[in-house]
C-alpha cells in the first residue's frame, strides 16, 4: 500500500496529461496538492519538512527560470525582425541538394533553435519551412519532432541540463561524460531517423558523418563546461560541415535573404557565445566574478515517521556567472542595437516581451509546482521508498528500463526537464540501491526524455498547428 501511496502523485500527473490532455499548468499545482494530502496523511509531512522542501523547491525552479525568460526574450527579439528566417533562408541559398537541405534544416538547424530558445520552438519553425520546400506536412511535422530531440538536453542555452544537475545532486565532473556520449548516441540516430521519414535514405554516409561531428563538438563543449552552448554550437557546426560538402551555390531562385537581419542574428547570437564562453573557462575574469555568489544553507528535516534528511546548501546563484545574467544582459544589448539602427519600431520590445510571457508563464507555474513535488516527494521519503520497489521488482535488469522511464516522463509532462525533475533523483537512488554509477542511469534519464520529447503531445500539437 505504501509504494501505492508513494506512486500516487505522478499517476495523477501523468493522467491530468495524457488522458484528460491538462497543461502542466494545471496538472502540475493539481499533482503537487494530491502530494501533499499523502504526505501528510501517510509519511509524516510536518511544517518543517515542508517549508523547507518548498523553499529548496523554488529555489531549484528560479535557477531554472532565471535562463529560460531571457533566452525566450532574446530569441522574440532577433525573431520580430526575421533573424532566424533569414538564416534558414540563408541556408537555402547555400545547399543546392534539395536531399541535404531539408535532412540538415529537420536535423542541424532544429537543434540549433533548440540551442537557442527550446520549448517546442523547432518543431514550430521548421515545420512549415519544410512544407515550403515541398514535403508533405505530415512528414515535416515528424521529421522536425525526431531531428530536433538530440538537442533537447542542451537546449534554451542549457536549461534542462543545468535542472538535471540541480535536482539530481550529481557533480558536473561526473555527469558531463555519460550524458555526452549518450547524447552523441542519440545525436546519430536521430540523423539517420531523420533522413529516413523524410525519403533521404541514400544519404546516410553523409548524414554519419554529420552524426559523429556533431556529436564530437557537443561532447567538447560539454567537457570544457559549456554546456550552455553544447546544442547550439553542435547544430551550427553541422550546419557548416553540410554546406562544406560541396553545395555552395544553392538554389538561386530562393528568397532573396534579408542581409541585415542575418547580420543581427549572427551578432547578437555571436556575441553571447563569445561572453558565455568568456565566463564559463578558468581565468582571471571568472576568479574575479567567482565570488558574487548567494547560496542559502537549508536545515536538517525529520518527518514524523523518521525519515531523515541532512543539513545541506540549495544551488549556488553567482550574481555574474550564472548564464541568465548573460543572456538577459546581451538581450537588452541586441534591443538596444536594433533601436540605434532603426530595425524594430518602439514597441517591439513589447511586443517580444509578449510573446515571451505567453511562452513562458505557462511553463512557469508548471515547473514551480513540479520541481515543489519532487523535492516534497523526495523529503518525506516517497521517492526512497519508490526506487526500493523498483529495485526489487527489476534488480539487474533496471538499465534496460531506465531511459524508458525518461521517455515516459517526457511524453506524459511534455517536457524533457519536467521528466527529470520527476525521475532523476529516483534514478540516483536506484543506482545506488543497486550499487551502479548514479551518473550513468542520471544520463540515460536524460536521453529517454530528450528522445521522448519527440513524441510529446504538446510540441505534435504545435507542429500541426503551424502547417
Amino acid at each position: 500500500m505504501s509504494y501505492i501511496l508513494a506512486i500516487t502523485p505522478i499517476i495523477v500527473i501523468l493522467v491530468l496529461m495524457v488522458v484528460l490532455r491538462w497543461g502542466g499548468q494545471k496538472a502540475g499545482p493539481t499533482a503537487w496538492f494530491v502530494g501533499i494530502v499523502i504526505a501528510a496523511l501517510a509519511f509524516g509531512l510536518n511544517w518543517q519538512v515542508f517549508w523547507v522542501s518548498q523553499i529548496r523547491g523554488i529555489l531549484l525552479s528560479l535557477y531554472l527560470l532565471v535562463m529560460l525568460w531571457p533566452a525566450l526574450l532574446m530569441y522574440n527579439l532577433v525573431n520580430q525582425v526575421g533573424g532566424i528566417r533569414a538564416m534558414a533562408e540563408g541556408l537555402q541559398r547555400m545547399i543546392s541538394d534539395r536531399g541535404m537541405l531539408l535532412i540538415t534544416l529537420a536535423w542541424c538547424f532544429s537543434g540549433i533553435l533548440e540551442g537557442l530558445a527550446g520549448f517546442g520552438i523547432p518543431v514550430a519553425i521548421i515545420s512549415p519551412m519544410l512544407v515550403s520546400l515541398g514535403v508533405p506536412a505530415l512528414t515535416a511535422v515528424a521529421a522536425a519532432a525526431i531531428g530536433h530531440s538530440w538537442a533537447v538536453t542542451f537546449g534554451g542555452m542549457g536549461v534542462v541540463y543545468s535542472t538535471l544537475l540541480s535536482v539530481s545532486h550529481i557533480d558536473p565532473q561526473f555527469l558531463n561524460q555519460p550524458a555526452a556520449i549518450m547524447l552523441g548516441i542519440a545525436c546519430l540516430a536521430t540523423g539517420i531517423a531523420t533522413a529516413g521519414v523524410l525519403g533521404q535514405g541514400r544519404s546516410w554516409p553523409k548524414v554519419i558523418v554529420l552524426g559523429l561531428v556533431v556529436s564530437a563538438v557537443q561532447y567538447g563543449l560539454i567537457q570544457v563546461g559549456l554546456s550552455p552552448l553544447a546544442a547550439l554550437g553542435a547544430g551550427l557546426t553541422g550546419v557548416l560541415v553540410a554546406i562544406l560538402f560541396g553545395y555552395r551555390k544553392g538554389d538561386q531562385s530562393a528568397n532573396t535573404v534579408d542581409k541585415k537581419a542575418l547580420r543581427i542574428a549572427l551578432l547578437a547570437y555571436g556575441f553571447l557565445t563569445l561572453v558565455l564562453t568568456i565566463l564559463a573557462l578558468p581565468g582571471p575574469i571568472r576568479s574575479a566574478l567567482s565570488g558574487f555568489f548567494w547560496q542559502m544553507q537549508f536545515p536538517e528535516m525529520l518527518t514524523s515517521t523518521g525519515f531523515f534528511t541532512p543539513a545541506g546548501l540549495g544551488p549556488s546563484f553567482s550574481l555574474f556567472l550564472h548564464p541568465g545574467s548573460a543572456i538577459l544582459l546581451v538581450a537588452l544589448g541586441t534591443y538596444a542595437l536594433l533601436r540605434l539602427s532603426n530595425h524594430c519600431e518602439r514597441g517591439a520590445f513589447g511586443s517580444a516581451a509578449k510573446a515571451t510571457w505567453n511562452s513562458a508563464a505557462p511553463a512557469t507555474v508548471g515547473v514551480l509546482f513540479t520541481v515543489g513535488l519532487a523535492t516534497l516527494m523526495e523529503a518525506c521519503g516517497m521517492t526512497q521508498l519508490l526506487a526500493e520497489g523498483v529495485c526489487l521488482v527489476l534488480q539487474g535488469f533496471y538499465p534496460i528500463a531506465s531511459p524508458l522511464i525518461g521517455v515516459l516522463g517526457a511524453f506524459a509532462t511534455g517536457s524533457n526537464n519536467n521528466s527529470n525533475v520527476l525521475f532523476a533523483s529516483l534514478q540516483r537512488t536506484v543506482a545506488e540501491l543497486l550499487g551502479l554509477a548514479p551518473a550513468w542511469l542520471v544520463a540515460a534519464q536524460t536521453t529517454g526524455g530528450a528522445l521522448g520529447s519527440m513524441i510529446a503531445p504538446p510540441k505534435i500539437i504545435v507542429g500541426c498547428s503551424t502547417v
